[in-house]
Formats: structure tokens, sequence, C-alpha cells
């Protein structure tokens, strides 16, 4: 219930839709039991006197009520429709939003196909049942409760038979439920499986090209999705069951109100019911069980909401893991950076911290590489710096003051990371850098993208910086998009500048040119650089090897040649051991 409320604030802005709609329903349904109840008297009228006016005016009565029945369905379908996609709509947006408030501890715990399907399937379900809630939620119990009142009223004992049909048919649609909705619970928690499946496919669509795997994908992903079709045959197939007991009841219901009916107006002449009376209770019953129906469709369908409106309310009740503080700082004073006896784990259940102990000063202004094996912490180092995560323990300084201290803006402004999955949107390529300054001119453009070396390939493309780049920057090659991506970041006019192996898929010749560009024309950022490459690291002020986690030693390229084991190895694989190469 808790999450049902939550969910409910969300309706703002379409609250006047929402009560409109309840309104009409409610004249809908008033007007619909009317009128059997003046075709009941128009049958009386015309079996007793024929009464040419009296016929015309019931006549009269039936049109205008039946077309203000229309007039009541239409408009509260109308505002019904607006009302519900108001709702999904608002649901979207603060999903969406709420997702660009996550930290990236935030993220870890939903993953990307997740969050996609509770932002489309999981909303359109709620979407679904809220339209079904504030029109036929209201509309079925309002019909099902005058109905009975006025075949009571007209039929007297013949109505008796709702009394039987009722609680059998109420029975059946309640085991019906019941069996049904474990199946339609399991088939929504699939859905993020099958779109985690279209989503890694397609990603990596040349991988599976490149391994000729096509057959093996198709083969995956043909088995989550007859996994969902089984798991909604089953619930379906119970489903079904609603109309076969449906039509039971109708036809015992007509059958009964039609042979002792009949043979009360036959032994009463009419006087203890007429024809008009009994085709009136002929229509109630029918309209009963159809009110029944739609309860049961309802039922389901409400049902079937509910582990959406769960995995909705887990997103919009999720905190993000890093805020502003009460009184951020807005200035940051220089590019220095200090790690004071920082250690950090990615969850608290973790086991083992990703890194342990670490000491490290950065003037403003420096150069600095960082080197170390496949995990061993250098990406949650860096990470640490613009606050993608927060320091398990200890604390980490820009400009002297912790970065916890700073507005996330002001902070994330001042620090340009290039990552290692450099990302691309679709768009020109203008529009693309322009991510880093949206103010930026035509003359920074190109001076970030010279500086980036990505000046010369840019300006080889037909439309230049107005050339588009694809979704995921699939046609331009690895090592032009690493080159946008880090003319992108330049543009930010950063104090601190870091290349998480940035240039990997660059050649040498391109990559000593990048870092000459920013010895020459950003000397006062701080340039921290991720490498696997000891030749894009060997010209720094101060270069770092990170081994599981700790730092195994600092200085610089000659220093570190001669005291540590691990620089000089990954030295000696790399360019052969001749320290004047």
């Amino acid at each position: 219930m808790g999450n049902v409320l939550r969910l409910l604030r969300y309706t703002k802005g379409y609250v006047k839709a929402t009560v409109l709609t309840l309104i009409f329903i409610i004249g809908e349904v008033a007007l619909e039991v009317v009128i059997p109840l003046i075709t009941s008297n128009l049958v009386g009228v015309i079996q007793t006197d024929l009464n040419i006016k009296s016929i015309i005016m019931y006549g009269i009565a039936m049109v205008f009520a039946a077309v203000a029945s229309l007039m009541c369905g239409a408009t509260a379908g109308i505002e019904c429709s607006r009302a519900s996609a108001g709702f999904a709509k608002n649901l979207r947006q603060a999903m969406f939003s709420k997702v660009q408030d996550f930290s990236f501890g935030n993220i870890d715990k939903f993953s990307t196909s997740s969050l996609v399907t509770r932002m489309t399937t999981d909303v359109t379900n709620v979407q679904n049942a809220y339209m079904m809630t504030i029109r036929t939620a209201v509309r079925a119990p309002l019909m099902l409760i005058l109905t009975i009142i006025t075949a009571f009223m007209m039929g007297g004992k013949l109505a008796i038979t709702f009394v039987i049909v009722i609680p059998v048919l109420v029975f059946g649609l309640i085991m019906i439920g019941k069996i049904a909705m474990p199946a339609f619970r399991a088939v929504f928690r699939k859905y993020d499986k099958l779109n985690e499946s279209v989503e890694e496919d397609v990603r990596g669509i040349r991988v599976v090209k490149g391994f000729a795997r096509e057959e093996y994908e198709k083969s995956k992903f043909n088995a989550a999705s007859d996994d969902i079709r089984v798991d909604f045959t089953k619930a379906e197939r119970v489903v079904g069951l609603n109309m076969p007991l449906m039509q039971l009841c109708i036809y015992f219901n007509s059958i009964f109100i039609l042979y002792v009916g009949s043979k009360l107006v036959i032994e009463s002449r009419g006087e203890s019911i007429n024809v008009g009376q009994l085709s009136a209770l002929l229509t109630y019953g029918m309209m009963i069980l159809m009110s029944l129906l739609m309860l049961s469709m309802i039922f389901i369908m409400l049902t079937m909401s509910v582990e959406s409106v769960k995995r909705i309310a887990e997103v919009l009740a999720e905190k993000p893991d890093i805020t502003n503080p009460a009184e951020p700082v807005y200035e940051i004073s220089d590019g220095s950076v200090d790690f004071e006896n920082v250690s950090f784990k990615y969850s608290e259940d973790a086991v083992e911290n990703a890194l342990t102990g670490i000491d490290l000063h950065i003037r403003s202004g420096m150069t600095v590489g960082i080197l170390g094996g496949t995990g061993s912490g250098k990406t949650s180092l860096i990470q640490l710096i613009s606050r993608l995560y927060d320091a398990s323990e200890g604390c980490v300084k820009v400009g002297g003051i912790d970065v916890r201290e700073y507005d996330l803006t002001s902070l994330r402004d001042s620090v340009s990371v290039v990552l290692q999955k450099n990302v691309l949107f679709s768009g020109t390529i203008k529009e693309n850098l322009m991510w880093g300054n949206k103010e930026a001119t035509d003359s920074e453009i190109e001076e970030a993208a010279k500086l980036a070396q990505a000046y010369d390939f840019v300006m080889s493309f037909p439309d230049g910086f107005d050339s588009r780049i694809e979704q995921g920057g699939t046609n331009v090659s690895g090592g032009q998009k690493q080159r946008l991506c880090i003319a992108r970041a330049l543009l930010k006019k950063p104090k601190i500048l870091i290349l998480d192996d940035s240039t990997s898929a660059v050649d040498t010749r391109t990559d000593a040119l990048i870092r000459k560009g920013f010895r020459e024309y950003i000397p006062e950022t701080t340039k921290i650089i991720i490498a696997q490459r000891v030749a894009s690291v060997m010209d720094s002020d101060m270069i770092v090897i990170i081994d599981n986690g700790r730092i195994a030693a600092t200085g610089t390229h000659d220093e570190l040649i001669k005291t540590s084991d691990i620089y000089r190895e990954i030295y000696e694989q790399q360019i052969g051991g001749d320290d004047n190469e």
C-alpha cells in the first residue's frame, strides 16, 4: 500500500482529469441502469392502453438516456486517457531524473536492462492499471450494486437467481486469479533478462559477427523468449477460463429467468410480473454478470501491476549515495589532489577493499602517470576525485578541500574524466564536443580538436564538424572516438584532466603529440594519465605504480627504473630495457 501511495503523488497535474472521469462514469452507469426501467415501462404501456403519446414520451426518454450515457462514456474515456497517460509521463520523468542523480554505487544496484524495463514495460503496466482503476474499477462495482438493487425492487423473488449465480462466479474468478498470478509475476522478472540479452547482443554485434556466433545468440534469445512464452501461456490458459465460466453463469441466469419468469407472467396474467419487467431482469442479469467479469479483469490487471509498482517504487525510493553538502563550496582554487590514507570498497558487503591505505599528493599543474595491472585499482582511484564514488575511509582533497564539501556540479565541471569506455551520442561532431561546454565558440572547438589530434580527421569528412555521429559512435574508429572524447573533455577547461587509458586505440606518435599539446597549451591543468604503455607516462612529473589496490611505488621514470622492480619489468617488456631508446 505504501508503494501505491508513493506512486499516486505523480498524478499531480492530472487530478482534475481523474475526478472528471469518476463523475462521468457515475453518470454513465446511472443512465444505463435507468434505460431498462424505461423499457419496462414502455412495454407495460404497449400492453395496456397503447397510448401513443406515452409511447413517444418513453421513446424520447430512452433516446435521451442513451445519448447522454454515450456522451458520459465518451467524455470519461477521453479524461481517463488524459489522466493515465499523464500519470505515466510523470512516472517516467521522475524515474529518469532519479537515475540521473544516482551515483555509480546506486547504478550498480540496478542493471541497465532492468532500468529500461522499469521505465517502459513496468510503467505501461501501471498506466493500464491506473486507467482501469479510475474507470472500470468504479464502473463495475457501482453497476453491480445499482443493478442488483433495481432487479430486486422490480423482480422480487425472481431476482434470487443472482444470489445463486454471483457467489459461484466470484469463487471461480478468485480461484482463476490465485492460479494465474504467480505466473504473471514471474514473467516481469524474466523481462529483465530478455532485455539484457538484447542490449548485450546489440552492443557487441561486431564481436558476435567476428566470431560467427549469430546462431548461438539467436538460440540464447529464443530460449529467454520461450521461457516468457511458457509462463504467459500458463497464465493466459487459466485466465481463458473466465469467459466459459461467464457464459455458463449467463446461460443459467437467462434460462432460470425465462423459465420461471414466463411461468409467473402466464400464471399471474402479468399482475406479479409483466413482460417488460421480465425483459428488464434479463438485461440486468447480463449487466450484473458483465460487471463481475470486469471486476475479475481488474483483479488480474491490478495483481499483475503489483510487481511493476514495487519495481518502480524501488527506483524512486533509492537514495543517492552521493549528495551535495548542506553548505557546499562552489570555487575550486587549483588542481592539486591529495589522497590521505584512503581506502575504498564498492559496497558495504564487499569482503576486500578495492583500494587500501592510499597516500598520494599531486601538486596543481603536474602530469602524473598511473600504471598497474588489470584490476589493480587504477580506475577506482581516479573515480574518487570527481566523487563518482566516495572513499570508504580517509579523504580525497581537491584544491586543499575535501571533495565531499564541494557542490557536485562545480567539482565535476572542474574535473574532466575521459573514461575507458568512450561514449559518443547520436548527433553531429560539434554537438558531441559541446557536451564539454555548451557555450563553446567554433574557434574553441577547433583548438580543442587540434590539441586532441582530432582536427585533421574531422576536416577530412565532407561536412567537417557538422558530420553526423551515429549512436554510440559506430561510424568512427576507436582511435577517432578516443580523440573526440579527449577534445570534449578539454572544452570544459578543467583544473584536472584525467585520461583513463583513453589513448589505447591511437598510435604512439599521435599519443606523443597529444601529450606534447597538453604540456604546451594547458600547463596549469593537472593531468592524470592512466595507461598500459610505459611510453605514455615516461615523461610524467610523477609515475604511480598501483598493485593490488595499494601504491607500490612513486617517482619519475629515472627513479623508478632504479627502485621499482614492477616498473622495471613493465619497461623491459614493452621497450626492451634500453633506457636511451
